[in-house]
């Protein structure tokens, strides 16, 4: 359970729909289906309507701060099976990191390992009540690129398994790459997103994490979760 979780859900019954990927950069081929996760026929490239809505406004405002500059999409929509292929694909490359071969596991390792995969990646719960953020379609994980085309560094890749991943992490070691960090945040907070507190790419809408964070930052008017699980 994710402090999140505590949040009720009123689905709003919004449909996923297509991002209109012209208007923003995209990370090709599509980062999951090129390790082999399946969707299921699902495109990644799907979010709730109001998710996209802001997002183009994301998008807007950025221009406006950087001309030629555009957000890039790295993941949107999730079904719970692609949430566990990434767990599970996360967890052998941590094992892999150490050095470790799971069969020879102690207690004390994998709980290790278990803590680091899940200090990125949620659960891939099939309660309705404690949902994935990102099988709900109203999460999405993103960087910037600028107006040549190039990634803009943010300090770390996005999924790092490191504290490097934190939204803070280089407010007093790095000027530039919090500097980008925070350009994005600006944007995104800017269209009504809120970010994950341990992932400086993960923003998202309407969900149980969004009500979480509105009503930690306003709890005179607390709001609900509007977007539940999907597939």
């Amino acid at each position: 359970m994710r402090p999140y979780h505590q949040i009720p859900i009123i689905e709003c019954g919004e449909p996923l729909v297509n991002i209109p990927l012209e208007l923003f950069a995209v990370e090709t081929p599509h980062p999951y289906e090129k390790l082999g996760a399946n969707y299921g026929g699902y495109s990644p490239y799907f979010l709730r309507e109001s998710v996209i809505k802001n997002l183009i406004e994301a998008q807007n405002y950025l221009k406006l701060l950087r001309p030629g500059w555009y957000i890039q999409i790295f993941d949107a929509y999730r079904p719970v099976a692609v949430q566990q292929f990434m767990v599970d694909y996360s967890f052998a490359q941590a094992l892999q990191e150490r050095g470790l071969i799971e069969v020879n596991l102690s207690v004390e390792e994998r709980e290790e390992v278990w803590k680091a995969v899940y200090e990125i990646w949620a659960v891939p719960s099939l309660d309705m009540n404690t949902p994935p953020p990102h099988s709900t379609g109203a999460a999405v994980d993103i960087t910037l690129v600028d107006e040549n085309w190039e990634v803009v560094n943010m300090g770390s890749p996005i999924d790092e398994m490191s504290e490097r991943s934190h939204p803070d992490y280089y407010i007093n070691r790095n000027q530039e790459y919090n500097h980008h960090r925070e350009l994005l945040l600006d944007v995104m907070l800017k269209a009504g997103f809120k970010r994950n507190p341990r992932e400086w790419w993960h923003f998202s809408f309407g969900d149980q994490m969004w009500a979480w964070l509105c009503n930690l930052s306003n709890p005179d008017h607390p709001v609900t979760a509007r977007y539940g699980r999907l597939i």
